[in-house]
């Protein structure tokens, strides 16, 4: 009954008839080229290049971000199962949500794990623990990630996996210039990439339930976030020499497209496209995923994803976190002001410190100190970063993203 419960809060933003009075309102078409063609001194801002801006922050001390670094890698490499996986099923707080057994949880796992050993890749230095982590880790990933499918017909977990799963052997690529070692690993990134084609939704992009068929090729509704960063990961392994069919990303790019409104607040799924002016659609419940979106968008050389647009949802991110910050570590998905989920809080942050390194270097510092202040403010004194109770694997994803977010808080 308690999994069937959280079906039942999903379900709360499909398309509820209260909403569809306010779906008409203001949301007409952005006319893009007759906006562009005017000349720059009559040209208005778009509605994406409008919005809040927050005070400037004192710059945290590199000292400070390194003993926080020191003690979030201490916390991952302190709770490595003897497998050299992260995480279990273990219900420790929170809700018990839809899961199926197993393979709910073995995509839960595999997810966890290949973003552990992400994080430790990449702010883990030379320790000698550090490298023996992430040599069980490579091992349990590299044998167990190929085996993974999806749950059930409507449970598509397994997504996550494949996404962060090719983040990681893209990192484990680079990490050891052995090779046979890097074949080995381009392998299992075309069959990553595979995994991606096969679940990909017959309407393109990604979504985590299939609620429509359970047919074998998933008839889910895409959503804009999971979509977003598949993107991402595929041009991490596009720029390592890893070859990604066009039509793929393509797909996924008007997926994107679809669920984009004019001030670049992006839809939760296209499942809500009739109403757009639902709570979780408008900017407050937007800021866990414009970030990623705008990435995504970005990377693969979409234009209009200007410097001056990735500015200024930036700055609403910093301006208004507090909406993203009163759903963290609540219990119910989406029980919060503008339908947030706390799983948005350290994947929107994530997102954000990697479009930070978009825009020119003068422009980064203001940003990083933001994101920099805000992490260390938060972090656990176990070291552990977490923003949403999931089973035993909150602590272990949510300090995975908050290190490879505060990498990205260093001023180079």
């Amino acid at each position: 009954m308690k999994a069937r419960r959280f079906l039942g809060v999903l379900l709360v933003l499909s398309a509820p008839a209260a909403w569809f009075a306010l779906a008409s309102a203001g949301n007409g078409p952005l006319i893009q080229g007759a906006r562009d063609a005017l000349p720059a001194q009559e040209r208005k801002p778009s509605l994406a290049e409008i919005g809040p801006r927050p005070e400037p922050v004192p710059a945290p001390e590199p000292a400070s971000i390194d003993n926080a670094l020191r003690k979030g890698v201490e916390f991952l490499v302190g709770n490595q199962n003897k497998n050299g996986s992260w995480g279990s099923p273990a219900y420790k707080h929170g809700v018990e949500i839809y899961a199926p057994i197993p393979g709910g949880h073995q995509a839960f796992q595999t997810a966890v794990t290949a973003m552990s050993i992400s994080a430790l890749i990449e702010t883990g230095g030379d320790r000698e623990d550090v490298r023996k982590a992430i040599e069980r880790g490579e091992l349990w990933l590299m044998d167990s990630l190929p085996k993974l499918r999806r749950a059930t017909p409507d449970a598509l977990y397994n997504i996550w996996s494949h996404i962060y799963g090719i983040q990681a052997f893209a990192r484990m690529h680079q990490r050891v210039p052995d090779p046979e070692r890097r074949k080995k690993l381009a392998e299992l990134i075309h069959a990553q990439i595979g995994f991606l084609m096969r679940y990909e939704s017959v309407d393109k992009g990604w979504g985590y339930y299939d609620f429509r068929v359970g047919a074998q090729r998933p008839a889910t509704d895409s959503t804009s976030f999971m979509t977003a960063a598949a993107l991402v990961a595929l041009r991490e392994a596009k720029d390592i020499g890893i070859d990604v069919p066009e039509k793929l990303v393509t797909g996924a790019v008007d997926s994107i497209h679809r669920q984009r409104k004019p001030d670049y607040s992006y839809l939760y799924g296209e499942y809500l496209k009739y109403v757009p002016q639902h709570p979780i659609n408008l900017p407050g419940g937007s800021l866990g995923r414009s970030q990623a979106c705008n990435l995504a968008l970005r990377l693969w050389k979409d234009d209009t994803v200007s410097d001056k647009i990735m500015k200024t949802w930036l700055d609403r991110l910093f301006a208004r976190n507090g909406w993203l910050d009163m759903g963290r570590k609540k219990p119910i998905p989406h029980e919060s002001h503008f339908a947030v989920a706390g799983y948005f809080f350290y994947f929107g942050h994530y997102y954000a410190g990697l479009s930070i390194a978009q825009l020119p270097p003068e422009d980064r510092p203001f940003y990083q100190d933001h994101l920099a202040a805000l992490l260390l403010r938060l972090q656990s004194k176990d070291g552990s970063w977490w923003d949403y109770p999931l089973y035993n694997y909150h602590q272990q994803y949510g300090t995975a993203f908050a290190l490879m977010t505060l990498k990205c808080c260093r001023h180079s």
